[in-house]
């Protein structure tokens, strides 16, 4: 097992210096050892990877003072004191104030071992969070547009320059993947940052109303049309208009859509006045509109118009470098919400953040971030129905429990929401509930879980 972690290894006796840095180098340790604690307090500093071994009676300055400086300087430091039978009950009061361990004389060098590997992977899980904390605060002009990865460094350089072009603009990203957050710094970086921006799931309307949303209605223009209503898209003259889903536009719609945006003007029910205006369209899709096979009824000559620019982004599972930096970011906002102390990465969380295949993207991931802030969030392998032996079974019925399984993974990271369920298993409300009733799986199971 590769270490990375420095090993500080401080006492004033040359030979058992000599014999305690054999040993820890023999276990694959990076050791650098100083016969005083004044030598040793030169090459410490604070988020320094490393773990201070030392004895604790030495000529000058002994151990003890030495962990007091060390706690001074850096308190989640791991010090480990050597100790001899006589020095055992300050040891142990040591430990009480801070102190990472103690090993008493003679000690077998597995103990010494053991013991400093369990602080080394102490101390390179504060530096990871230290340091995914530091990034975070570093990245708040792009939140949650987070990411070190060549992927985003990309997508945030694309956005910025063509934040104030005024060209209207296609996002392509799959569920939860952040494209309204793009859609919001392509306003927030442009000259039309000071108008309005506007946004409009085209998939939560109905036909019946998408039409007076966004262009807006005259009083009486309809069966409960009682007053005068400005539409989104007269709204967001002189800033922005985000039409998320828009591949869920009724074509009939799409065709008033077309003439917006080919002549910048638009015609509230009800009425035949034209009202020119001033507006960047950033429309959103969770499919391939280039590809006619997933654009459907969607009109060719609108995807054309809308793809002046097209930005793409990735999918979490194609950075999957940038989870820990997301997760670090969610867990603060969530600790702050919730007013709880914000979680150390443990182990498990760092294996369950590099294991999961993430289907709900970035939004998932900020589901199970706030999750881990309240303490709730089951050991990965308990979030599936116990598979059990499946070498009886014939390749269907595998199929039919593995479908199962990922039921109640979607539900279970989207809380018990229908519609986020919906949209990262990418099946029809029918189906879903068909295959619920066909699993036996009960959907309120899987809400309220706090």
């Amino acid at each position: 097992m590769k270490k990375d972690t420095n090993i500080i290894l401080v006492d004033d006796d040359a030979a058992l210096r000599h014999a305690t840095r054999q040993t820890l180098e023999l276990a694959g340790f990076a050791v650098r050892d100083v016969p005083s604690a004044t030598q040793a307090l030169a090459l410490l500093s604070p988020d320094l990877d490393a773990v201070v071994v030392t004895d604790i009676r030495m000529a000058g300055m002994d151990g003890l003072e030495l962990f007091s400086r060390i706690k001074a300087l850096d308190p989640e430091l791991p010090v480990l004191l050597i100790t001899g039978h006589g020095d055992i009950d300050m040891a142990v009061r040591a430990m009480q104030d801070g102190a990472y361990d103690f090993i008493a004389k003679p000690f077998a060098a597995d103990r010494l071992v053991q013991s400093v590997s369990r602080a080394a992977d102490m101390r390179r899980l504060v530096i990871e969070n230290r340091r995914l904390r530091q990034a975070a605060e570093a990245s708040q002009d792009d939140l949650p547009l987070i990411g070190q990865t060549p992927a985003m460094e990309h997508l945030r350089q694309t956005l910025r320059q063509i934040a104030d072009t005024d060209i209207d603009v296609l996002v392509a990203g799959e569920t939860g993947s952040g494209k309204e957050v793009v859609a919001t710094l392509l306003h927030r970086w442009s000259r039309r940052n000071r108008g309005n921006f506007v946004a409009l799931n085209c998939g939560a309307l109905p036909e019946t109303v998408i039409e007076s949303e966004l262009f807006g209605h005259e009083a009486g223009a309809f069966t409960g049309a009682q007053k005068k209503r400005i539409g989104r898209i007269e709204h967001a003259s002189g800033g922005t208009l985000f039409l998320d889903e828009i591949e869920s536009m009724p074509p009939a719609t799409q065709v008033k859509m077309l003439r917006v945006l080919e002549m910048r003007e638009v015609t509230p029910l009800g009425i035949n006045d034209v009202r020119p205006v001033d507006l960047r369209v950033v429309a959103a899709a969770k499919v391939n509109l280039g590809n006619p096979a997933e654009r459907g009824d969607f009109r060719e000559d609108l995807y054309y118009r809308l793809n002046v620019v097209t930005v793409s982004i990735p999918p979490l599972r194609e950075r999957r470098a940038d989870i820990p930096l997301l997760f670090s970011h969610f867990t603060a906002r969530a600790s702050e919400r919730f007013k709880r102390e914000v979680p150390v990465l443990t182990s498990d969380i760092a294996r369950h953040l590099d294991s999961h295949a993430w289907p709900g993207n970035v939004r998932e991931l900020a589901h199970y971030a706030e999750r881990v802030v309240l303490g709730i969030t089951p050991p990965p392998q308990t979030a599936l129905e116990p598979s059990g032996a499946t070498d009886d079974l014939s390749l269907p019925e595998r199929m039919e429990r593995h479908e199962g399984n990922l039921i109640r993974q979607a539900l279970r990271d989207n809380d018990g929401d229908v519609r986020r369920t919906l949209d990262a298993l990418g099946i029809p409300r029918k189906t879903f509930y068909d295959k619920l009733q066909r699993h036996g799986i009960n959907r309120n199971d899987y809400t309220d879980q706090d």
